[in-house]
């Protein structure tokens, strides 16, 4: 098993399952080659040259390629990652770095990255690689650190729970999908084990909505929080309710960009993108492996 960007966000959780697992995995990284990640030796990688990397995985013997790679602004590692897999004897599988929802074409123009994440699966499509897409839904880790161990950056969105304030987005009677990063791992860790894969797999880890999401949050602190609810036009116009953890990230993520982005995924949330239902033609990973309990949001605000 490879894990590329391992050694940073989902991609350390999963690499600790795996090896948890007892599973044989190597980290793809662009640093030098720092030793190890999690029990995982690191390979020092170039992902601008397909060659060297099918060199990579080739001599690594690697079977599946995990992609935890960011695709924010470029897919070109990944699209090259593709590449290198395909043209690599040894390597038979692929999970692309998506660990959201199962984005659409009209979502896809939206908001760029879900387009740049689109084009790989479509190269994923027309390969030779058998390939899954994960789907989590949203994060629950941004409401539980730093209480509960976490790889991923802290962001606040919708709920701030230091400042016991909410900019709910529309109504916010939508059911969310919130899986924390743990377990996505721990699914992803059991999943390479099944004999056929399917293009979407599903993992919920608990499906609830913003205004229950904030009753629970107002019941543990035993506060009332100052609630906002942004109107779809709001949404619409690239605006959101600011929130008092928004204001000291502003030097690093403009007040404008975290607005638009925030404001996606408002219309995301409440248009029902995050209320996900494993269809027929997918893999539901809670139900392969009944033996992972999932933690809940109220696990996770306790």
């Amino acid at each position: 098993i490879a894990v590329a960007g391992g050694t940073g966000g989902i991609g350390r959780a999963i690499v600790r399952a795996c090896v948890a697992d007892g599973r044989k995995v190597v980290v793809l990284s662009r640093k030098s080659s720092a030793g190890s990640e999690q029990g995982a030796p690191v390979v020092q990688v170039d992902y601008t040259d397909t060659a060297l990397l099918e060199d990579a995985l080739k001599s690594h013997q690697i079977g599946t390629v995990v992609s935890t790679l960011a695709v924010l602004t470029s897919n070109e590692a990944e699209i090259n990652l593709v590449s290198a897999a395909e043209a690599s004897s040894c390597t038979k599988r692929f999970i692309p770095s998506s660990w959201g929802i199962a984005y659409t074409e009209e979502e896809g123009k939206l908001f760029p990255p879900a387009g740049l994440k689109l084009d790989v699966l479509s190269k994923l499509k027309k390969s030779n690689l058998e390939y899954t897409r994960v789907n989590c839904g949203f994060f629950l880790d941004y409401f539980g650190m730093p209480k509960i161990q976490s790889f991923l950056q802290p962001t606040t969105i919708v709920v701030d729970l230091n400042n016991n304030t909410a900019g709910i987005p529309g109504e916010g009677n939508t059911p969310v999908t919130f899986t924390h990063t743990t377990d996505v791992a721990r699914y992803v860790s059991k999943a390479l084990d099944l004999p056929k894969w399917k293009p979407d797999s599903y993992t919920i880890g608990d499906k609830i909505t913003w205004n229950d999401f904030v009753e629970l949050a107002e019941k543990t602190k035993g506060v009332k929080f100052n609630v906002q609810h942004d109107s779809i036009e709001t949404l619409q116009k690239g605006q959101i309710t600011e929130l008092p953890a928004h204001v000291p990230v502003y030097p690093y993520f403009p007040k404008e960009q975290l607005q638009f982005v925030f404001s996606v995924f408002g219309l995301w949330f409440e248009g029902g993108a995050f209320n996900l239902h494993p269809g027929q033609g997918s893999l539901d990973l809670n139900a392969e492996f009944p033996e992972i309990k999932p933690l809940t949001v109220k696990d996770v605000l306790q």
